[in-house]
């Protein structure tokens, strides 16, 4: 029993980990901005590229092999600082104050876009680029076999949720970005710069989806469609927390990494849509998902 349920607990941690760095991005986007970014993917498949190319370009110079770590995260900062301030600032600035359905269909059209322009710069070819996962090599617990890069996935989770939560109860940009939340009259009426908060949210938000792509790379490598896989899964965690609960996203992403692990273990046809059987069923019982609750809508 030992040998069975650990190594599917350590799995749908590392599994979790991974689709809680995007659901936390979309969700922080959304609770700030209030829009559903349908875009959101593909800065998770920009950023898994970009790593992707990083860390083959450093090892084909035959530089430190070590560098590859440090380069999952300058990937998503370069993803971040380069497509952040452009779009919140030109698309998405375009959307305030419009309705759910103008907003969706821009950033669906941002989302074509994106695609395309991957396959212009990347091709269509796949990447991949094992080497933190073989230079951290692997840790037998119990007689299983564990890669320490999956244990490794799951601190940074943790560590990327904690950081959040000091972010926002503990700096003065923090605590801006909670009163925006809040409230964004009352925040421009108490002379809060509401859009540089926008950008910074929507930045932060690309740079959490963009961090997600990077670090599963050397597990998974990147392919075409990587995105539109990933933005489903997001909006499927999204929904099961709680659109805008950053511990919703935590707990949610659990869930349906449990489910999927499951599904494979038991159920190898129902991997794919297991995620969205559980997103049902909890919509069917909280339909504003585990920590969301009703609100008031101003017409």
């Amino acid at each position: 029993m030992f040998q069975t349920i650990v190594p599917l607990f350590v799995d749908a941690l590392a599994n979790a980990a991974l689709i809680f760095f995007v659901a936390f991005g979309l969700t922080l986007v959304f609770s700030v901005l209030r829009i559903l970014n349908v875009a959101h993917g593909s800065f998770y498949s920009i950023g898994a590229y970009v790593s992707a190319s990083i860390g083959l370009w450093i090892v084909s110079a035959g530089l430190n092999p070590w560098l590859t770590f440090p380069a999952l995260l300058v990937s998503a900062a370069l993803v971040a600082a380069l497509f952040g301030p452009l779009i919140e600032r030109t698309l998405v600035q375009w959307t305030y104050g419009r309705g759910e359905a103008v907003q969706i269909l821009m950033t669906f059209g941002l989302f074509l876009i994106l695609e395309d322009l991957q396959r212009l710069v990347f091709g269509v070819s796949s990447y991949y680029e094992d080497t933190p996962v073989a230079l951290l090599g692997s840790i037998e617990i119990g007689g299983i076999i564990y890669l320490n890069y999956q244990l490794l996935l799951i601190a940074l989770a943790v560590v990327a949720l904690v950081a959040m939560r000091v972010f926002i109860g503990h700096t003065r940009m923090g605590r801006l970005l909670a009163v925006v939340v809040a409230d964004r009259e009352i925040s421009e009426a108490l002379g809060i710069d509401t859009r540089r908060m926008f950008t910074i949210a929507f930045t932060l938000g690309i740079f959490l989806a963009a961090l997600g792509g990077a670090l599963a790379t050397p597990t998974a490598g990147v392919a075409p469609g990587l995105g539109a896989d990933t933005m489903v899964l997001a909006f499927a965690v999204a929904a099961i927390g709680g659109l805008g609960q950053v511990e919703g996203a935590a707990l949610a992403a659990v869930i349906v990494a449990a489910a999927r692990v499951l599904a494979i273990y038991l159920f190898p046809a129902l991997d794919a849509v297991a995620p969205y059987l559980v997103m049902l069923i909890v919509l069917l019982v909280r339909p504003y998902g585990l920590f969301g609750k009703p609100a008031i809508r101003r017409i």
